[in-house]
């Protein structure tokens, strides 16, 4: 019942985008929007988050962009910056900065299109974010970061140093049971979502190490 709500509300040219970039899949396989289902079909949409109650207000922030062309933008986040508006940061997020980079853009002004988030990294991270500046591009990324075939690295400064110098960290991370505003480690499994993190140092400091992550999960405080 909820899918279907959600898909209601999407017009027919984003379905049709979705299509055109792969994105509709029946019985794994990618389909065109012409096709018939048939019983026991098992159909897949990967679109971009759905419309949100909070209205997006150009702001003149600025931003660091790293690479831009008709389809994509590349930003380099700073820490302390919020990426997208939500509860307590309503305004100052990278997405208002966004909609001001974009405000001579047809669609972006209009208020048809908004910038094209594909991931996101936490206020007090920085680093590198790419943004989809059309349909098209949005669906093909998101389909990239949905089937694990992009990579993402991070550099972490963390007390201590790990022993093994390299290895892998497994476990399932999600709410605390009481304070739903921290995050806690379930190592039984019995709470939280699967959590796969590789980790690397790069250099030891003695009491503090400089380590690449790379996360094959995006959990929430999952680093």
């Amino acid at each position: 019942k909820y899918l279907f709500s959600r898909i209601e509300n999407i017009s027919r040219t984003r379905i049709q985008d979705a299509a055109n970039a792969g994105n509709i899949l029946v019985n794994n396989k990618p389909v065109k929007s012409s096709y018939r289902v048939k019983p026991e079909d098992i159909v897949q949409i990967v679109l971009p988050d759905p419309p949100r109650e909070i209205e997006l207000i150009p702001e003149n922030i600025p931003i660091n962009i790293i690479y831009e062309d008709d389809d994509v933008i590349v930003v380099n986040k700073a820490d302390g910056m919020v990426v997208h508006p939500a509860y307590g940061n309503y305004t100052g997020t990278l997405v208002n900065a966004l909609m001001w980079h974009f405000r001579d853009l047809p669609l972006f002004s209009s208020g048809k299109l908004r910038p094209g988030l594909v991931h996101r990294i936490d206020k007090n991270t920085s680093g590198i974010l790419v943004i989809a500046k059309n349909e098209i591009a949005l669906n093909r990324l998101s389909r990239q970061f949905y089937e694990r075939t992009t990579g993402r690295k991070y550099v972490a400064l963390v007390w201590g140093v790990p022993d093994p110098a390299e290895g892998t960290i497994s476990g399932h991370i999600g709410r605390n049971l009481r304070d739903r505003k921290i995050m806690q480690v379930f190592s039984d499994g019995s709470h939280g979502k699967a959590a796969l993190t590789h980790y690397k140092v790069i250099e030891n400091f003695g009491y503090v190490s400089l380590l690449e992550c790379k996360l094959e999960t995006g959990r929430t405080h999952q680093i």
